[in-house]
């Protein structure tokens, strides 16, 4: 392959990487003008998101194993073009059901678009370059799901929401012609092997019942409701007779062995932390900068900016000390400490909070996740066989997903409940006896009567406007209290590195971690 191509190569599936990693997100922000526009209600809308993230948690495993057996340039060309026609469909979908179907569908050949992606971009690197091809594909990792949300915004305020998928048919298009064209079989070709349909039939029931009640349960009341109960149950069993079935059958549909490597299960590990604080944090600070701080969309997609630009650096940086022979447990120890002070700054804000000082948190943020996405995707690969490095990064990137699922079902149950009990905690102070509260009521009492409103009206008014402090305080606080958790979160599992640190001490290579 020629050095030019080789490029345009690297950039395309990149390209299909992030195109896959965006299409996470974007549609988070225009659930209700898919609502109005196609008659659904909000909750029945909100199953957009619900089986993207489904099939994509069941495919991304598999993605070894279709490559094997379907070859893996055709099965990377196929998943690109269903990917792609998906779009086409979701764009032009006439109900919500018909949206969710191909939404499904889009998520089945998005699955196989990062792990592949990652790999083929690995094996256009010699091996001592390996840190380089991380850092160039780690860019792609955080670019996606951090300009989703932002994207979707500005795509649904000055178009409409059917074009937050059919953006994607061009890149499609694009991307298939030039994998088409230049994209071979891996050098190492994996062995076709039996078809293990009951490991996939396990994998799909286990991981889709799973996925579903992390989805569905804060909507549905978690416990209290009938079906998300069962799937727990359903989930529970069909996952640990999977493992089972998996470790012990001869010829598995996902070789779970490979985990026998401390780098990739130590990676595996700090890559669900990495998904869970990764993914809360991109959900919920565009929440708190535009209904708490009342940001536009397009002022929150500036906020992103700097970090952005900062988080580049940082991969370009971190690359280069990789190759250098930094250890990559000191360069991961970094980026928890970046991301823990992001949460600490964030823990802190006020409804008076500038712009300035969120995007310098932002910032912190981006080289945090710069620091962690490129030593991390090496942990997981360093010391696997060639013909396990798809296995392994299907693997880890599955852990990312579940990580991030975990993450956002647990940070929405959480900040209900503070919401409620910070609340009931302002509303108890706002009583006869205490002059502060009294003042303000009687303050925007005169406020209103100045306006020209009766005594009694003023004073209704006055009452309905402490509320709305009330309840925005109470939200304040309760978002606070979540960027605390993930904080504490990392913070907990930071020691976790200890548990490497004397295994790179004794590698060939800092990069590589010993496995013997």
């Amino acid at each position: 392959m020629t050095p030019l191509n080789r490029k345009i190569l690297i950039i395309t599936v990149i390209l299909a990487a992030i195109m896959e990693l965006i299409d996470i997100s974007i549609v988070n922000v225009a659930l209700s003008h898919m609502s109005g526009n196609l008659g659904a209600t909000l909750e029945d809308t909100s199953w957009v998101i619900t089986a993207y993230a489904i099939a994509n948690v069941i495919i991304i495993p598999l993605t070894s194993f279709l490559s094997a057996n379907l070859g893996r340039r055709n099965y990377y060309i196929g998943s690109v073009v269903l990917f792609t026609f998906c779009s086409f469909m979701c764009g032009h979908a006439n109900n919500i059901w018909m949206l969710v179907f191909f939404r499904f569908l889009q998520g089945i050949g998005g699955g196989a678009l990062l792990s592949i992606s990652q790999v083929i971009v690995f094996e256009l690197f010699p091996k001592d370059k390996q840190s380089t091809a991380g850092a160039i594909f780690g860019a792609g990792i955080f670019i996606g799901p951090t300009i989703g949300p932002t994207l979707g915004g500005y795509i649904t305020e000055n178009y409409d929401w059917p074009w937050i998928f059919l953006i994607n048919i061009p890149i499609g298009i694009l991307v298939a012609i030039s994998c088409y064209f230049l994209l071979k079989e891996p050098p190492v070709k994996p062995e076709v092997t039996k078809v293990d349909w009951t490991g996939i039939v396990l994998l799909a029931i286990g991981v889709g019942s799973l996925q579903t009640v992390l989805e569905r349960g804060e909507v549905e009341d978690w416990f209290e409701t009938k079906y998300i109960v069962v799937l727990t149950i359903v989930a529970a069993m069909t996952l640990i007779t999977f493992i089972y079935w998996e470790l012990t059958v001869e010829k598995p549909v996902v070789n779970l062995r490979v985990l026998k490597s401390k780098s990739l299960s130590i990676a595996a590990i700090l890559t669900f932390v990495t998904g869970f604080g990764m993914f809360i944090s991109i959900y919920i600070s565009p929440v708190v900068a535009q209904r708490l701080l009342s940001f536009s969309p397009y002022q929150t997609g500036l906020l992103l900016l700097p970090g952005a630009l900062f988080a580049l650096l940082a991969l370009k940086i971190c690359g280069t000390l990789l190759q250098k022979g930094v250890s990559p447990v000191l360069i991961i120890a970094a980026g928890f400490l970046l991301f823990i002070y992001f949460n600490w700054r964030m823990s802190g804000i006020t409804l008076n909070t500038s712009a300035a000082e969120v995007s310098t948190a932002l910032i912190f943020r981006a080289l945090g996740l710069a620091l962690l996405t490129v030593p991390l995707t090496m942990l997981a690969v360093s010391s696997l066989d060639d013909k396990d490095i798809a296995q392994g990064a299907a693997l880890n990137n599955m852990m990312r997903q579940l990580g991030g699922s975990f993450g956002v079902s647990i940070i929405n149950t959480y900040i209900v409940h503070r919401y409620a009990s910070h609340r009931n905690v302002l509303i108890s102070r706002i009583t006869p006896d205490n002059s502060i509260a009294m003042d303000r009521i009687n303050a925007y009492i005169k406020y209103f009567e100045h306006k020209g409103f009766a005594y009694n009206e003023a004073r209704l008014k006055a009452l309905k406007l402490m509320e709305s402090i009330v309840t925005k305080q109470s939200s304040l606080l309760s978002y606070r209290d979540a960027f605390f958790l993930v904080g504490l979160f990392f913070a907990v599992t930071l020691p976790l590195l200890l548990l490497v640190m004397n295994k790179s001490k004794k590698a060939k290579s800092n990069i590589i971690i010993s496995d013997h």
